[in-house]
């Protein structure tokens, strides 16, 4: 698999598991990466990505409901809402 995935992967399951369970972001990620080692570039690049869809995750989630009224993000699945929101920062 290539590294920019993998770093998306990283990504992913950093944001759902912080979605979910409000645990402390910097502490998931690290265990995430820890899990799921990646060259450099793709480790600073899951860093970017996850901290650009937090810190802009209303905006994100503003566009996304403008996108899709008829889902709202509380009713969408953990997993789809986080994708979103990263395709959306990526976008």
């Amino acid at each position: 698999m290539k590294p920019r995935r993998l770093a998306r992967m990283v990504a992913l399951q950093t944001l759902f598991e912080v979605d979910l369970t409000k645990h402390d972001v910097a502490m998931v990620l690290r265990e995430r990466l820890l899990a799921q080692p990646l060259p450099e570039q793709s480790e600073v690049f899951a860093r970017h990505i996850v901290q650009g869809a937090l810190q802009h995750r209303d905006t994100l989630d503003t566009i996304i409901q403008r996108i899709a009224p008829e889902w709202p993000l509380d009713q969408m699945a953990p997993v789809d809402r986080n994708i979103l929101r990263l395709a959306a920062l990526e976008l």
